[in-house]
C-alpha cells in the first residue's frame, strides 16, 4: 500500500511547524523544498542537523528532495554546469535524510514544437545519469508544463530514450490538466508512466467558470478523479509515496511565477490552512 506525505513548504517555512502539522494530520513523511526561506541547495550543515532532530521528534521520514534540478535554460552552458553542481548537493541531502528520490525536470519550455529541441534535451542527460547511477540515487522526472515535458506521454518517451533504471517518472496528474494538449490525467495520462512510477504528487485542478482558465482547487474538487486513481494505484501494487503539493490557497491565488518557482514566505502563506483542507478531503476519498 502506498505511503503519504506533504511538501513541507506547502504548510510553512518553519520546518518545526510543518512537521508538527504533518504528524497531526496523520502523514508519514515530508518532502523537502524550501525551508526557513532557503532553497534546498542552500541548506547548510546546521540546518540539516536541526531538521534531523525535528524529524526524529515527530517520527517522520523524508520521502523525497523536491529539487529544482534542470529548471534552467536548455541553451545556457553556465546554468547547465551550475545545476550539475547542485545535483551533487541534492544527492548529499538525499543521503543525509535517508531518501533516494530527487525531483528533476527537463529545462524551461521554449516556443515551438518539442521535436525542435528533443535531441538537445536528450544530449544533456548522460552526465547527470552517470552521476545518479554511480551514487545509487533516482531522478524522479516530473511532468510540468513550464518545462519541455508537461505530459505523461512526453515523460514516457523521454525515459524510453534515456534508458536508465535511475531515472523514473514522478507523476503529477494536476500538471497534466495544466499542460498544453494534455490528456485526461486518469487513466490516460497515468497509463503512460504507471509501469515505472517512483513518486506521485497530489493536487487538483479544474476550469474557473468565470475566467475559463485552469486553476488549482482543493483536492477532490477538481477533475482528477482521485477515488478511481487511488483504487488503480492499489490494484497496480504501487508502494511508494503520495506527496501533497496543493498549490491551492484559500482567499488568494498564487502567481504563475510562484507556481513555477515555489519557495519562500509568499508561497507558503495560507499553506497550512490549504493543506488541512486538502488532507481532510484526500483521506475521505481514500
Amino acid at each position: 500500500m502506498f505511503k503519504t506525505g506533504v511538501i513541507s513548504d506547502e504548510i510553512s517555512q518553519d520546518f518545526q511547524r510543518a512537521c508538527k502539522v504533518a504528524r497531526e494530520l496523520g502523514l508519514d513523511s515530508v518532502e523537502i523544498r524550501s525551508v526557513w526561506e532557503k532553497n534546498p541547495q542552500d541548506l547548510d550543515d546546521e540546518d540539516i542537523g536541526k531538521m534531523k532532530k525535528i524529524l526524529k521528534g515527530h517520527s517522520l521520514k523524508v520521502c523525497a528532495i523536491a529539487s529544482p534540478f534542470f529548471k534552467c535554460d536548455l541553451d545556457s552552458e553556465e546554468e547547465y554546469r551550475q545545476h550539475l553542481r547542485m545535483l551533487k548537493i541534492f544527492i548529499r541531502l538525499a543521503r543525509e535524510f535517508e531518501t533516494k528520490i530527487i525531483r528533476g525536470f527537463a529545462f524551461w519550455k521554449k516556443e515551438g514544437a518539442l521535436d525542435n529541441y528533443w535531441e538537445r534535451i536528450i544530449n544533456k542527460f548522460p552526465e547527470p545519469v552517470k552521476i545518479l547511477e554511480s551514487e545509487g540515487m533516482f531522478l524522479g522526472m516530473e511532468n510540468e508544463d513550464s518545462t519541455f515535458l508537461g505530459k505523461g506521454e512526453e515523460v514516457a518517451r523521454f525515459l524510453k530514450e534515456i534508458n536508465s533504471q535511475n531515472v523514473k517518472p514522478l507523476w503529477d496528474p494536476a500538471n497534466e490538466v495544466f499542460a498544453s494538449g494534455g490528456k485526461n490525467p486518469f487513466p490516460q495520462g497515468y497509463n503512460w508512466i504507471k509501469e515505472s512510477m517512483i513518486h506521485m504528487h497530489i493536487k487538483d485542478a479544474g476550469r474557473n467558470e468565470k475566467s475559463g482558465e485552469i486553476e488549482c482547487t482543493p483536492v477532490g474538487e477538481g477533475v482528477i478523479g482521485y477515488a478511481e486513481h487511488f483504487k488503480q494505484l492499489k490494484k497496480d501494487g504501487y508502494e511508494g509515496y503520495l506527496s501533497l503539493e496543493t498549490h491551492w490557497r484559500p482567499k488568494k491565488e498564487l502567481s504563475g511565477e510562484l507556481l513555477n518557482r515555489p519557495g519562500g514566505s509568499s508561497f507558503s502563506e495560507l499553506g497550512e490552512e490549504a493543506t488541512r483542507i486538502c488532507v481532510k478531503n484526500w483521506f475521505e476519498i481514500m
